[in-house]
């Protein structure tokens, strides 16, 4: 079908997606019961942990890291540049993407912000980076609240004090979480950023062609 062929990568993505969030939802319900009955407590039904901040910490720390890494990158490969890679601008040619907005306000097939410019393109010009930016914001502050309820569920586990939303926020647990993240995020990135100067998957957008040459930059 050709709904599949066009449509294929992001079926296979967000299925693969679902497949493993259940996969975790399952295996974090069972590891959170253990924790639970060895401190003598009723293990949870499986509806009731998705509400845990066990769970919900656990799926927005990743999320937080990944919406990181995604916004990071779109707004600093506009400005920085890595002469060979695939994943960056030439610094040497004027790129499609810097072309001139006001140009296209007569092109049939622009999209409607183009052709209505002042603030809305404005905004539309840089929506992809502002709404990565506000994804991550958003699982970051999810984040926050849902770890700071995972380490109340195992104060009230050990019979110690709760902390508050702010008190979590400047605990060395919760940045621990957050940054082991954050730094692998940044690596990964920096990885392929160099990796692709150097090697190649024919077919891949993501790759130079095969036969290009090392200091050629951009796929």
């Amino acid at each position: 079908m050709r709904f599949l062929r066009d449509n294929g990568l992001t079926i296979v993505l967000v299925t693969a997606t679902l497949i493993t969030l259940m996969g975790m939802y399952i295996a974090g319900w069972l590891a959170n019961n253990d924790e639970l009955t060895a401190h003598g407590s009723a293990p949870l039904t499986l509806a009731h942990y998705g509400l845990t901040g066990h769970f919900l910490s656990a799926v927005f720390e990743n999320w937080e890291s990944e919406f990181l890494q995604m916004s990071a990158y779109v707004v600093l490969t506009a400005y920085l540049y890595q002469r060979g890679s695939a994943e960056s601008k030439d610094p040497d040619k004027r790129s499609p993407q810097d072309e001139e907005l006001a140009a296209r306000e007569e092109d049939p097939e622009a999209p409607w912000p183009v052709k209505a410019g002042g603030v809305v393109r404005f905004l539309y010009a840089y929506s992809l980076g502002i709404v990565l930016t506000g994804l991550f914001l958003a699982s970051f502050v999810l984040h926050l609240f849902s770890s700071a309820r995972a380490e109340s569920e195992t104060s009230h586990l050990h019979g110690q004090p709760t902390t508050t939303f702010v008190q979590h926020l400047g605990s060395a647990q919760f940045w621990f979480e957050s940054l082991q993240n954050w730094q692998s995020e940044f690596l990964s990135t920096a990885v392929i950023v160099v990796l692709s100067i150097f090697l190649r998957y024919r077919g891949s957008p993501e790759s130079k062609p095969v036969g290009a040459h090392h200091r050629g930059t951009g796929s």
